[in-house]
């Protein structure tokens, strides 16, 4: 068994695994590298600007000894030197002969090893004596330049002050740096746990789905984030499959319901076919017809549910073509005029020319002899049958057929699409409780929608009637 104790450590390698956690760490990683190079621009730009002010000091104050000297010569500069040094220099100087002989000055001798008469600037170390211990060197700046009478005059300055406050800057961005690494850190801590903890919930469902368990749900915590859209989206799909699973145990127990019946009649016709050939009576090529009808009709019932598969499998319509479904409608009206004058119903159309819609034909024309036969079944002797094509104030294209039948109840019109739901007035009728459920299908996979309304209403014992629309998306032309 593991060891208790090698939980936490566990649980802690899983938060450094964490994708916050490692988005977290680079993100510092990069803060880290823009920070050193913001850091190391002001160090550049801070030391830069140290440099070029004290360049113009000192070169101030060499310009205002060249004029002494210009004015009075050595005599006059000597004197000057001197008393500058005699308060708080904030300068270094010397002074010196043509042969470099020092004539005065604070400094001993000359940082410019290889002077050639030209204005020099130098970078040089200046050692200052401390009390009781070994000398300090700090930074210092200095030029040195040629007089006319060839006397030698070096200005210098110490820049240890300036170098010590751009260090402390630095010292002190460093150390904020530092604080918010550590604080960025300790956040991405936080939010990998709570990640985490979130993740762990969704894999858990997850988990339990595969096992099984199609009544497991996320937890939406009620954030608005990209975790709660992901539970939202996770507890749709598990509903949907769900309620898909349902679907095809409703189906399977449908379908075995619905051909339970037929499939008996045609094994006792067959059966009595049999006996009556064995026995020399009866007319086995009758039997064999009705058995043959029966068989076509299963046939066509599994026709029906392999055609709605294979639409909601593909998603849309196959080997889709623009065409003007005028011809279309026109011909199936004209295709149920002899089985409506045989039943004694009028059927009649009105078909709007010039539409243009983006289609499979063939789905088109057995979604719309679903719509008509399903109309010519159920309205009774004396009624009447109107198919229209028109185009809505939408842009859509409307294929609709109304009779003035029996009609559908508003409770019950978003469930006659399913799969194999029959109304009770429709029992005692042919049929599997398919043709809606295509027709749906047919309009879903074309981008369309199938619509569920009253008809002309009631009318000498008949009626309201149904009005169903296929609506089918408009088409730029």
């Amino acid at each position: 068994m593991p060891d208790e104790r090698d939980a936490p450590a566990e649980g802690l390698m899983r938060l450094f695994r964490a994708a916050p956690f490692r988005l977290t760490l680079l993100s510092l990683a990069l803060f880290a590298f823009a920070g050193a190079a913001f850091m190391a621009y002001v160090y550049v730009a801070a030391a830069g600007e140290a440099r070029r002010r004290t360049d113009a000091e000192i070169r101030r104050e060499a310009d205002s000894l060249v004029e002494v000297y210009n004015r009075a010569g050595v005599t006059a500069l000597n004197p000057v030197l001197v008393g500058r040094m005699a308060g708080e220099p904030r300068f270094l100087y010397l002074l010196m002969a043509p042969d470099g002989r020092k004539i005065s000055g604070s400094l001993a001798e000359s940082p410019v090893e290889a002077f050639t008469d030209k204005p020099t600037w130098i970078h040089f170390s200046l050692a200052e004596p401390q009390q009781g211990g070994p000398s300090r060197s700090t930074p210092a700046r200095g030029l040195q330049l040629r007089l006319k009478g060839g006397e030698v005059l070096f200005v210098g300055a110490d820049t240890g002050d300036d170098r010590e406050f751009i260090v402390t800057i630095v010292r002190g961005m460093w150390g904020a740096g530092a604080l918010v690494v550590v604080l960025g850190i300790a956040a991405g801590l936080l939010v990998s746990r709570n990640f985490t903890r979130a993740m762990t919930g969704l894999t858990e469902v997850i988990s339990a789905v595969r096992n099984g368990d199609l009544a497991a749900r996320a937890q939406v915590r009620g954030a608005g984030d990209e975790l709660d859209q992901l539970a939202e989206g996770l507890n749709d799909m598990l509903d949907r499959l769900d309620r898909s699973m349902s679907a095809h145990q409703h189906a399977g127990d449908a379908i075995a319901h619905d051909l339970r019946s037929p499939l008996t009649r045609l094994k006792a016709r067959l059966e009595t076919a049999l006996l009556d050939m064995e026995a020399g009576r009866g007319d086995a090529r009758q039997g064999l017809r009705q058995a043959l009808e029966d068989t076509d009709g299963v046939l066509r019932t599994f026709s029906a549910v392999l055609a709605i598969s294979r639409l909601q499998a593909a998603g849309e319509a196959p080997n889709a073509v623009l065409f003007d479904p005028a011809g279309l409608v026109s011909d199936m009206t004209e295709l149920y005029g002899p089985l409506c004058e045989d039943k004694g119903l009028e059927i009649a159309s009105d078909i709007a020319a010039g539409l243009t819609v983006r289609g499979n034909p063939a789905f088109l024309a057995q979604a719309l002899a679903n719509l008509v036969d399903n109309a010519v079944k159920y309205t009774p002797r004396g009624g009447a049958v109107m198919v229209r094509l028109r185009r809505r104030a939408s842009g859509e294209a409307e294929i609709s057929v109304t009779d003035t039948g029996p009609g559908v109840p508003d409770l019950e019109r978003a469930r006659v699409v399913d799969r194999f739901v029959r109304l009770e007035n429709s029992r005692n009728l042919p049929g599997s409780g398919l043709g809606l459920s295509l027709v749906a299908a047919v309009a879903q996979a074309h981008g369309g929608r199938l619509e569920l309304g009253e008809g002309p209403g009631a009318y000498d014992g008949s009626g309201p009637g149904l009005r169903a629309a296929l609506i089918l998306p408009a088409v730029a032309t």
